[in-house]
């Protein structure tokens, strides 16, 4: 790594702590210590955090992308302080209530430019968290770039981007070098571990829970022919007949077979457990093989290789998200629980525009200060972005459902 990596768009003084840490080292504890990283706690995942003991919330699943790029950038060489960071900070940007939330709040942000959660992120990490005035947490350029996984501003036909028009100056300054809309090799290894943990784990939740079973899959072709083609539509350029051949590979698989009876015994837990380690470790090793074969074993990082991830494999992962999507996703969009958490977080941002003297005192004074309506909604975004799920119906209740 160069000095141009290291570098963080507001200069510090040296610190000496005697811990004698790289500055990438730095970047992690701030993130880990941010309160935007304590919040995702009490953030969904899939399932609504605080509902089962077992399953995921937001922090529980930026651990493991954590942990799975470390792991999966250290094998390639990567500074393995950067790709953690990217990992743990990857989710900071996500609202109460999941993905749900996030389309409840990119709707009611349409005026000033729409909401996306990846974009949030590099928000909360540039400019919302309190660590050093007027640049947030002030990481490093490498490890603020490991974390764009979306390299680009809004553009039409594209449902993600990576940056608001109004933190575009500070998105210019991470991507300095003209490396256009290329990812560094540390976002790939972030994005595509975020992969492998959301796929493998959020089936893993879904059969814990009840939500999903393997067994009709196994049984009845209509419903592996249903399954590839909402893949396809959804998570895969691949045509059908090609996914239905690799499902029927993952169907066959004797660690996804062992699931297919699950019924949450211990024995049947344990056999959970070896099918999410199996596939996670095989989507990992087929990456970093296959990553090396094309650029060699010597250690890569940020612009020298692109990570290199073998069709099949990622055709496995992609059917695994279809799973979460069929069985899970939408069986949970159809409760009645889900339109009230869009309706909760549109109402709430309703409520606070018109009170702004309720947002908190982070958010208020910069409310005052905003020079349009634009700027204003904006922050009122920022402010209910950063609540948790507990929190977004408390303030509800306070704001919108007591006044009714």
């Amino acid at each position: 790594m160069t000095a141009f990596d290291a570098q963080r768009r507001i200069g510090e003084p040296a610190k000496d702590s005697g811990y004698g840490r790289t500055p990438y080292q730095r970047d992690r504890a701030r993130v880990l210590h941010s309160a935007g990283f304590r919040r995702l706690a009490a953030k969904t995942q899939v399932h609504t955090a605080g509902s089962d003991d077992f399953l995921r919330t937001r922090l529980t699943h930026s651990l493991e992308v954590a942990q799975i790029s470390r792991e999966m950038g250290e094998r390639l060489g990567c500074d393995p302080d950067v790709v953690d960071v990217a990992g743990l900070a990857h989710d900071l940007g996500h609202p109460p209530f999941g993905h749900n939330g996030e389309a409840a709040l990119h709707m009611v942000a349409e005026p000033c430019g729409g909401f996306e959660g990846n974009a949030q992120t590099l928000r909360v990490l540039t400019r919302l968290e309190a660590k050093v005035p007027g640049a947030g947490l002030n990481l490093t350029r490498a490890s603020l770039d490991a974390s764009c996984k979306y390299p680009w501003a809004r553009q039409p036909g594209r449902r993600k981007f990576g940056v608001y028009a109004d933190d575009l100056p500070v998105f210019e300054w991470i991507r300095e070098g003209g490396h256009g809309e290329r990812r560094c090799l540390e976002a790939q290894v972030m994005d595509w571990a975020d992969d492998v943990a959301y796929s493998v784990h959020d089936v893993e939740d879904g059969v814990h829970g009840g939500y999903l079973s393997l067994r009709p899959l196994m049984e009845d072709a209509d419903e592996r022919a249903a399954l590839c083609a909402d893949v396809a539509e959804v998570y895969s350029d691949e045509p059908v007949g090609e996914l239905a051949d690799v499902l029927d590979q993952l169907l066959t698989d004797p660690v996804v077979t062992e699931v297919a009876g699950y019924d949450g015994s211990y024995r049947a837990q344990v056999g959970l457990k070896r099918m999410t380690s199996v596939l996670t470790g095989r989507f990992v090793a087929s990456a970093v093989g296959a990553t090396q074969g094309r650029f060699g074993t010597d250690p890569v990082r940020r612009y020298a290789a692109d990570l290199i991830v073998p069709r099949t494999v990622r055709n496995q992962c992609a059917l695994l998200k279809g799973m979460a999507l069929r069985y899970v996703m939408r069986t949970r969009a159809a409760e009645q629980w889900y339109e009230r958490q869009r309706v909760i977080l549109v109402e709430l941002v309703e409520a606070l525009t018109r009170t702004p003297e309720a947002l908190d005192p982070v958010f208020a004074p910069l409310f005052q200060a905003a020079e349009s309506d634009a700027e204003a909604l904006r922050t009122v975004i920022d402010q209910v972005a950063s609540l948790t799920d507990t929190a977004a119906v408390s303030w509800h209740g306070t704001l919108v459902a007591a006044r009714a």
